[in-house]
């Protein structure tokens, strides 16, 4: 009988054969820059400088002085993380100095233990970029930039504007001045007129109960009962201040979208006007109340060619804050998956022997996705195929039954 080779021996012999490929160089002219805040670490490859890592400091010329150093040491390509903010500033100097600038998830560069120290972070970075491992997030264009800008300070003005209704809100409770309760929307012109009237020394329930809109559903003498409180003068001095406040949001939101307008009518037109001109508003869509105070839709037509409008679940709100965030041209994501996935919007399949561990969506923070998602939920009710599709996949996702009660009545 023959006697087999241990399989040791074997294996040995079949390592000498093989001829194992070393990774290639794909970026050879890189540098890694770990992001700080209040210094930055760049590390270049060692053959170009007898000292290869160098700590900048976040000062503009500290910036420009590293951008001098990198560009002197034939470096063409720089990775870094996008760490907080303090990323924006090296980007834009890097970039504005020729230099192409990789900026990745530092999600992807955590993985491996041990790396704690600035110094060695950066020298990782190196190494990760040169041999091509590390892939570049998506960033718009300056005009996008911009408009992202203005949309998202827009966006914040508005929360603060809606905070500062709901701090009046709480004053008129602890007077004990209901008006909420037959008022739907403190913030409209009746409830407006009458908080004015209070701050200017009105007193009578009647008075104040006159000067509401004729289209407010509450009888005269349910509001007349709701106005009767206590009239505390701490009470009326914060409730003044919160009025003033939410006048200074409403002016500034009135002049981000002077700005926002203006910004717009740079962008190149894909669709004209005069030979192509909008069709009328679908029915059924009502305008939102912080809409911008010019006419949005015909804008975002002349620049996109599409109406917005005319697809279920989408407003020109959701339309430009999706277009604020990626831009009408998406040709940076080769199809529709990579987008999804870029918005987080795909399951992150976790398999392990065969079996699938987990299936939820990334974490990501993206308006765009939001915004997504909040369009996605208005489709309930609608009579559309995308809402058909909407009831469909949220049976399939397991919906709370009393939110699917609607679809058996």
């Amino acid at each position: 009988m023959r006697k087999m080779k241990p399989a040791g021996r074997q294996d040995r012999s079949a390592r000498k054969k093989m001829n194992w490929k070393a990774l290639e160089i794909v970026h050879p002219e890189a540098a890694g820059i770990d992001v700080g805040g209040s210094e930055h670490w760049v590390a270049v490859n060692p053959d170009r400088d007898e000292e290869p890592v160098r700590r900048f400091g976040c000062f503009t010329s500290d910036l420009r002085e590293m951008a001098r150093w990198l560009l002197e040491k034939g470096v063409r390509s720089v990775a870094m993380q996008s760490t907080g903010v303090y990323w924006m500033p090296v980007f834009e100097v890097l970039q504005q100095h020729g230099l192409e600038v990789f900026l990745v998830n530092a999600r992807h560069t955590k993985n491996v233990p041990g790396r704690k120290s600035d110094i060695q972070e950066c020298q990782w970075l190196l190494k990760l970029h040169a041999f091509g491992l590390l892939n570049n997030s998506f960033q718009p264009t300056d005009e996008i930039r911009i408009a992202r800008t203005l949309w998202r300070q827009r966006g914040d003005l508005v929360a603060e504007a809606a905070s500062a209704i709901q701090r009046m809100q709480k004053v008129l409770i602890e007077m004990n001045v209901q008006l909420s309760s037959v008022l739907s929307d403190l913030s409209g012109v009746s409830g407006m007129n009458i908080i004015g009237a209070i701050l200017k020394g009105e007193r009578d329930s009647w008075t104040l109960a006159s000067m509401v809109e004729p289209g407010v559903k509450a009888t005269l003498s349910d509001i007349s009962r709701s106005l009767e409180g206590n009239w505390r003068d701490e009470l009326l001095f914060v409730l003044g201040q919160h009025r003033d406040l939410y006048r200074f949001y409403q002016e500034s939101i009135a002049e981000c979208d002077v700005r926002l307008r203006q910004h717009l009518e740079t962008f190149q037109s894909k669709a004209d006007l005069e030979t192509q001109p909008i069709g009328p508003k679908p029915k059924g869509k009502k305008g939102s109340k912080n809409a911008p105070h010019f006419d949005l839709r015909t804008e975002l037509y002349r620049i996109t060619g599409i109406d917005w409008a005319q697809i279920n679940g989408i407003d020109v709100l959701t339309a430009q804050t999706v277009i604020a965030e990626t831009g009408a041209d998406l040709s940076a994501f080769p199809s529709e998956k990579q987008f999804a996935s870029w918005l987080g919007l795909c399951p992150a399949n976790e398999t392990s022997g065969g079996r699938v561990l987990k299936r939820r969506t990334r974490k990501v923070i993206n308006r765009a996705s939001t915004a997504f998602r909040n369009s996605a939920s208005t489709l309930l009710r609608s009579q559309s195929y995308l809402g058909a599709q909407y009831r469909r996949l949220r049976t399939r996702l397991g919906a709370p039954k009393l939110s699917l009660r609607w679809q058996g009545s």
